[in-house]
């Protein structure tokens, strides 16, 4: 075994504004089955991360809920560390950029870049919107595009014509926060002159520290000349203020990849032995590696070098990349019911098949990753149920009927070379990110198993006498395949890895050249996988849209403002097809498991209907009793998974605590048509 290495890992933060997906869950499996492969040949392995809880949508959606920004990040966070764990992703820390320890190491950085003449500033125009009193981001300003006049467009690109502008250029624009027009306005911005660091960059990416295609994409970028970035942003923001500009706070990227170094020194406060500048200091012998997503390249492999040189800290040993997640060779759909949210897929499959299933199609490149349904049940009942866990299952009732005590002989000497042979094959697939190679030499093996146990027919030896030791010495062999095999998948696998040591009564390890077991009591076998169902993963693709339509529901309605963009035109016949009602609020009662939906029984003058709203931050149950609302009557039923909801509720106001409905008073009576 070679030397022991120490490595600190990371994967990309997620950001602390939604729920953790399928598309995220690559990024994590990736490297978590990279980091237990080092853990399991006996490196130090460290992987840290955190969530990234800055931001201006993080403080207009916690308004939006009516919560303090801290309050949501903290019940995001909690969601995001539950879907880790049971995806059974071991962080060895995991926290949040709005840390102590993150805004000591931000203000650390950013006075090291202005003491050596790094930090620029000049005036920037903005669009800012007068009535929140708030500098808008371009996508938060929609009009029409000054090029070809398609409206409800965002504020720097069409998606109609493809023309890009600045948000003071739209034609008719709108805040879609508030629905004011915004205005021009100057503020003082403070930048980081990327530009001082080309030569360095230009090296650096040339350096081995990235795949190939990356390089070269930077070195597009590079030759075309950088642009100094923008680091700050003005208040109200939820971030860290810059120290020495009051109102002015760091932008969400500055502070976002200083958070893994503020998770690992939060593992080292609380860890004997554990030096922060053994990791960070720029002389640091050990190693560093970042796991990311091709769209945030231009931040891991550009900006972030370059302040760590700056600042005097270690640059990443690797800045390895992935690409996007397609599912049934397309890009994740809501309607389709493809875009996947981790606790679905938990709520109806076991997360090992998922695992699997992307270490079959992970290497090292940046080509997307494409979750085909239909394979994904076919691959995993194939090779994990079908050849590997099957091996076991076929040879250790024999062992059992012997005594349960392995054989001391290895039966076929080739076979067993074989599987030896192919030990440092795969483990320099594991270490290369090549794991889809890894799971095709581990799936050749288990078939070579497979093939011999089949030759050699212990269920027919075992019908005649004489031949106890035979199949003993055919089963034991059969027993130490699936060891190894279950080696090899350890890091892909550690629940069934765990289960499968307890049946082999030994520890997996893997710090050594796998090894023969025998001579070696075993316990009663158990089964240890099941097969993936078709019906669940369909349940799991009507889940999907289900979570879509409550997410619908449980959004607060927009403000009706006159200033709002005007959606696409409809004909008057179309919107005569829309029967308003008047409705009489029979009961409302909480739906359990929901956070903002109530469910509603409407009387409609004698017919009743039981409809889903999203109202739960404005009203009790009890104080809508009595009252009166306005409901779509004949909309088409929709299955959530609290039940079926017939029609939809109007409600009128900013959202949050403010969303009227009609007093007792107000409206016709119940069931009468609105005009």
């Amino acid at each position: 075994m070679t030397e022991q290495r120490k490595m600190l890992v990371t994967s990309a933060l997620p950001y602390a504004n939604g729920s953790i997906h399928l598309g995220h869950m690559v990024e994590t499996i990736q490297t978590d089955i990279w980091v237990r492969f080092q853990k399991l040949r006996g490196h130090n392995c460290i992987y840290v991360c955190a969530d990234d809880a800055h931001g201006t949508a993080i403080m207009l959606r916690a308004e939006q809920l009516g919560l303090t920004p801290e309050q949501q990040i903290a019940n995001i966070q909690a969601e995001h560390e539950a879907d880790f764990n049971d995806f059974l992703i071991e962080f060895d820390n995991y926290h949040s950029t709005h840390s102590e320890e993150n805004k000591e190491l931000s203000s650390h950085i950013y006075k090291k870049l202005q003491d050596n003449g790094h930090i620029d500033t000049r005036t920037v125009t903005q669009a800012y919107d007068p009535e929140k009193q708030l500098f808008l981001a371009d996508r938060y300003v929609k009009g029409t595009c000054p090029k070809c006049k398609t409206p409800d467009q965002y504020g720097d690109n069409c998606e109609h014509c493809s023309a890009t502008y600045s948000p003071v250029e739209l034609i008719n624009p709108v805040s879609v926060i508030s629905g004011a027009t915004p205005i021009a306005k100057d503020s003082d911005h403070y930048f980081f002159t990327l530009p001082d660091f080309t030569d360095f960059l230009k090296d650096w990416t040339r350096a081995g520290h990235l795949q190939d295609e990356v390089a070269n994409k930077l070195a597009e970028w590079l030759d075309s000349g950088l642009q100094q970035w923008d680091i700050s942003r003005d208040a109200p923001y939820f971030g860290f203020e810059i120290p020495g500009h009051p109102g002015k706070y760091f932008y969400v990227w500055l502070d976002a990849p200083i958070g893994y170094m503020a998770s690992f020194k939060n593992l080292c406060d609380k860890t004997d032995g554990l030096n922060f500048d053994d990791y960070w200091a720029k002389d640091s012998k050990h190693e560093l590696y970042h796991f990311i997503g091709k769209d945030i390249i231009n931040f891991h492999a550009l900006f972030w070098p370059a302040m760590l040189n700056d600042s005097g800290f270690r640059t990443p040993t690797k800045v390895c990349v992935h690409g996007f997640l397609t599912v049934d060779g397309k890009k994740m759909s809501k309607s389709r019911g493809t875009f996947i949210n981790a606790r679905t897929y938990l709520e109806h499959l076991k997360p090992e098949y998922l695992r699997y299933y992307y270490a079959t199609k992970l290497t090292n490149s940046v080509d997307d990753l494409d979750l085909n349904l239909d394979d994904f049940i076919s691959k995993v009942n194939s090779d994990l149920v079908g050849k590997v866990v099957n091996i076991a299952s076929r040879t250790a009732k024999f062992v059992a009927k012997a005594g349960g005590k392995l054989s001391g002989s290895i039966a076929n000497e080739e076979l067993w070379n074989k599987f030896q042979a192919a030990d440092s094959r795969i483990a320099e697939a594991y270490e290369n990110r090549e794991f889809s190679k890894a799971m095709r030499e581990i799936m050749a093996l288990a078939d070579a198993a497979n093939e011999y146990i089949a030759e050699q027919a212990p269920w027919s030896l075992a019908k005649e006498d004489g031949n106890e030791q035979k199949v003993l010495d055919i089963c034991t062999m059969g027993v130490n395949c699936f060891k190894a095999l279950m080696t090899y998948l350890k890091p892909v696998l550690p629940a069934t890895a765990e289960a499968a040591e307890l049946f082999l009564n030994t520890k997996l390890s893997w710090s050594t050249p796998v090894s023969f077991l025998g001579d070696h009591e075993i316990n009663k076998f158990k089964p240890l996988m099941t097969r993936v169902e078709s019906d669940k993963v369909q349940a799991m693709v009507d889940a999907s849209k289900e979570d879509v339509a409550e997410a619908a529901a449980e959004s607060s309605p927009k403000t009706w403002l006159a200033k709002e963009p005007v959606a696409n035109e409809i004909e008057f016949d179309e919107f005569a097809k829309i029967d308003l009602r008047v409705a009489l609020i029979a009961n409302a009662e909480h739906v359990e498991g929901a956070n903002k939906l109530l469910r509603l029984t409407l009387d409609l003058g004698g017919e009743t209907r039981n409809v889903f709203a999203g109202i739960k931050g404005a009203y009790q149950p009890e104080d809508l009793i009595g009252k009166k609302t306005i409901m779509v009557a004949n909309l088409k039923p929709r299955k959530m998974k609290f039940g079926l909801s017939e029609g939809m509720v109007l409600a009128a106001g900013p959202g949050g605590k403010d969303l009227f409905i009609l007093e007792p008073h107000e409206g016709a009576e119940p069931g009468m048509r609105v005009m």
